[in-house]
């Protein structure tokens, strides 16, 4: 990563503006398959939602956040973006956002850690945002912790399994100081976010850094939760052997149910061939298991933060390290001659090492975040300093919209059906 303080361009805190035009065909291309945010782009503007409000993002930087950047400026909204993650940066996005106005952006890629943090307190501005949306919950959590400036924020939403863990736990010691909606949560973005999402573009990052066939090979997945379960699945899909790893007994039999087997990472350990951490936990992988893995083994992580996977470990572990195998890849040779080949650092691997979720995927789930953006900058007053859920009626908003830009048509139920759904009374 390249140090030192991050220094504005005319077009703010970002690499070269003259990447714009390249960035800029890029969203477009996103754009069109991204049809629920096109639709609520029209809408917006029309209804004007965030009229004088400023929103601060801690996203992604890839075309499609781009996308929701716009539609939240067509809604009204000044809109200031940071970073969630250096090594998903994509400057000529970047750029492009920069240069088409109304979207102040402080994201370059490959920073280091202070100046990550520098840039999200710079989206945050002097005065404080109006609404926030995280990705992770860096920007929630750095809210709180700089010196207060102005009120707090309406609310926000936050889009990661990970950054509402986070969330919850401030709330219950008291810590958070408004309102949260947690949209990583609803069915709809579960299904085709974690699930669907997480699996082809966590598969897609390991192949391209890798090159690996996956066809025969051992493939362990630490961890079943939504994402893990479509990563197993996808991995098994393309002809690997997957064997889970799990805490919890529920979602450990659930995999057993599916025809994986479950065992100890520790028993998985040697067995294994390609090994996905996918938990939300820290220290997943750890020198013990790392000492029992076979020459070769390829070690990915889909989690939001660079914890799951104990790199300290593996580099105290390595006589020497080679970091430059291919893009992305790094090996670690241990005493007796085997070789880690660690992929993005650690980092989440769909975002690092390939463009993370397709566009069709964050059609939804930014069009969740943001029709639920929406609904909190006219109902935040009613909420406590909580993590709340999606209004139901957002999650099936969207999912309605999408189903009919897909050409897709549902039935309905009859008087009669709801009647009899809604009594206790009616039987056989």
């Amino acid at each position: 990563m390249s140090g030192g303080r991050s220094r504005p361009t005319p077009d703010g805190y970002i690499a070269d503006p003259g990447l714009a035009e390249v960035g800029d065909r890029r969203i477009q291309y996103s754009e069109r398959s991204m049809p629920l945010l096109t639709a609520l782009s029209r809408r917006f503007a029309a209804e004007r939602p965030f009229d004088g409000m400023t929103v601060a993002a801690c996203l992604h930087v890839t075309p499609e956040t781009a996308v929701l950047a716009r539609l939240l400026r067509a809604g009204g909204a000044r809109v200031a973006l940071a970073a969630s993650n250096p090594l998903s940066t994509q400057d000529d996005v970047a750029a492009a956002l920069a240069a088409g106005g109304g979207v102040e952006v402080f994201a370059r890629a490959g920073v280091d850690r202070r100046t990550y943090y520098e840039h999200i307190a710079l989206a945050l501005g002097a005065e404080g945002p109006d609404l926030v949306i995280d990705d992770g919950g860096d920007l929630v959590n750095t809210l709180h912790e700089l010196p207060r400036r102005g009120r707090p924020p309406l609310g926000g939403c936050e889009g990661t399994t990970t950054g509402v863990l986070r969330l919850r736990r401030m709330a219950a010691e008291g810590a958070l100081a408004f309102p949260m909606i947690a949209a990583s949560d609803t069915p709809a973005k579960r299904l085709v976010d974690n699930t669907r999402g997480t699996g082809q573009s966590v598969i897609d990052g390991l192949l391209r850094a890798s090159g690996v066939l996956l066809a025969g090979k051992t493939v362990v997945v630490a961890g079943f939760g939504t994402c893990g379960t479509g990563i197993a699945e996808c991995a098994r899909g393309l002809g690997a052997r997957v064997l889970i790893t799990e805490v919890d007994p529920v979602r450990a039999l659930d995999a057993v149910l599916r025809g994986f087997r479950v065992l100890t990472l520790a028993d998985a350990a040697p067995l294994g061939e390609v090994f996905i951490t996918a938990t939300g936990s820290a220290e997943v992988i750890t020198a013990e298991h790392m000492a029992a893995m076979r020459d070769g083994a390829i070690l990915a992580n889909a989690g939001h933060f660079d914890v799951e996977i104990d790199v300290r470990a593996l580099h105290a572990l390595a006589v020497a390290v080679d970091p430059d195998v291919r893009q992305h890849v790094e090996a670690f040779e241990l005493p007796d001659g085997r070789r880690l080949l660690l992929l993005a650092e650690g980092r989440v691997v769909n975002l690092v090492a390939a463009g993370g979720h397709p566009p069709e995927v964050m059609d939804l789930a930014f069009g969740i975040e943001a029709l639920a953006l929406a609904w909190l900058a006219g109902n935040a007053d009613k909420l406590s300093p909580d993590v709340h859920p999606v209004p139901p009626d957002i999650d099936a908003e969207a999912a309605r919209l999408v189903l009919a830009a897909l050409g897709a048509e549902i039935d309905s139920l009859t008087a009669a059906q709801r009647a009899y759904l809604a009594s206790w009374r009616l039987g056989s």
